[in-house]
């Protein structure tokens, strides 16, 4: 036998061995899994509402309402869409028309638009309402006000609401950022939470209950083997998207770092109506080597930057050449989201005084929940000089939120 022959067989064995391997089991067994697996029977006879989008889905990929509507002794009889709809694909603003399902024939109500809880009428077609969504660890991105809204609307219908708990893609351990003030409660700051708040939905509707004494009757399906330390990379679990605009967990991880800069009203670009959302910053007035130059003055943990140049095909400078930087994400576990977006408005401020402007200065406040985040930015304040002025509302809410954590470290 030739030595290339023989190389040719010993490569076909070693493929088909490894073909033979049985599947590694992710280390994190989502909520879902665990409901189908020991806690079902505990809902046997019930009407089940779920709030479900294309990410709730279980270990394998298999839907829940799939999971649930073919499950003995239950049925699935109230579907609720969060922003972006069921299927994940719908822009900004819109969860889709009320009516039925088209794959599934169940009624299914918007929770976007329109309105924002449940209806009455449609909480009466429950006995049980189902939340599992799969969130991105920010108060600004709209599942957590969701959330909120969902937990009021069965502490009024006096309907159980149970929470299928998923991952915190970005870690369970780094809160960050100033809490939302009263007066600035929207959409994207329904709690009383900073912008990122190191939680699970579990235990975030446990600390919605906690603070805002809510009423709800409420049940977490806790997942097994995740740890406040993980970020997604470490969990094992395959990436669905829970919006168009979040296609990777990179995105993920960087969603505070740049929406909290373009997202928030100034004339930059984050990323939007490119292929790289939230991995991109620029406007057409940078110069992308002075800002990479003074971004590389005080290195951020766990990130690096390249000056670039791209162009947007639609929104916010479509069509327009944009000069920037693109961010990676060298290490997810030390990266510090809001304290990125800090520093990028810091620089963009240093390097282009003239250029940066913020046209609506309401919207840049009520997307970081604190009023005076702007005007320190305008005096040339820096990350540290504003991470300073969080501290004691920061340690505040750890002590709050120590006694709603459900997983350890």
């Amino acid at each position: 036998m030739t030595k290339r022959l023989l190389g040719l067989v010993w490569t076909l064995l070693a493929l088909l061995a490894w073909r033979s391997q049985p599947a590694q089991a992710a280390p994190v067994t989502l909520g879902i899994d665990v409901l189908m697996t020991e806690r079902l029977a505990e809902l046997k006879g019930k009407r089940l509402g779920l709030v479900v989008h294309a990410a709730a889905v279980d270990g394998d990929l298999v839907p829940t309402v799939d999971r649930l509507r073919g499950a003995a002794g239950v049925t699935v009889t109230q579907l609720w869409a969060p922003e972006h709809g069921l299927e994940g694909a719908l822009p900004n603003g819109q969860s889709g028309p009320s009516g039925k399902d088209a794959r599934t024939a169940i009624p299914v109500e918007g929770l976007f638009g329109g309105r924002i809880g449940p209806s009455p009428e449609t909480m009466a077609r429950v006995d049980v309402v189902l939340f599992d969504l799969q969130d991105i660890g920010s108060r600004t991105y709209t599942y957590a006000s969701t959330l909120g809204e969902v937990m009021e609307a069965c502490a009024k219908a006096k309907k159980p609401l149970w929470v299928l708990d998923r991952p915190n893609p970005i870690g369970g351990v780094l809160f960050e950022g100033p809490i939302r003030k009263p007066r600035w409660q929207s959409l994207i700051g329904w709690g009383p939470v900073p912008v990122s708040h190191g939680l699970t939905f579990g235990e975030l509707a446990r600390f919605y209950k906690q603070e805002l004494k809510l009423k709800t009757d409420l049940v977490v399906v806790e997942m097994k083997g995740w740890k406040r330390g993980m970020v997604w990379d470490d969990t094992g679990l395959l990436w669905v998207p829970p919006s168009p605009g979040i296609p990777h967990p990179l995105n993920a991880y960087l969603y505070v770092a740049t929406g909290m800069v373009g997202g928030s009203g100034p004339n930059v670009n984050e990323g939007g109506g490119n292929s790289m959302p939230f991995e991109l910053i620029g406007a057409p007035f940078v110069d992308p080597h002075k800002l990479f130059v003074e971004l590389q003055k005080d290195p951020l943990p766990g990130l690096r930057f390249r000056p670039m140049t791209f162009r947007p095909w639609r929104g916010q400078f479509g069509g327009k050449i944009v000069h920037g930087v693109q961010l990676y994400v060298t290490d997810p576990h030390q990266l510090r989201p809001l304290r990125t977006a800090v520093a990028i408005l810091a620089a963009l401020r240093k390097t282009h005084p003239a250029e940066l402007r913020v046209e609506d200065e309401t919207r840049f406040h009520r997307t970081w929940g604190d009023e005076d985040v702007w005007p320190a930015i305008e005096a040339g304040k820096g990350w540290r000089e504003l991470e300073k002025t969080w501290e004691k509302e920061l340690a505040a809410f750890g002590e709050k939120r120590s006694k709603v954590l459900i997983y350890p470290l």
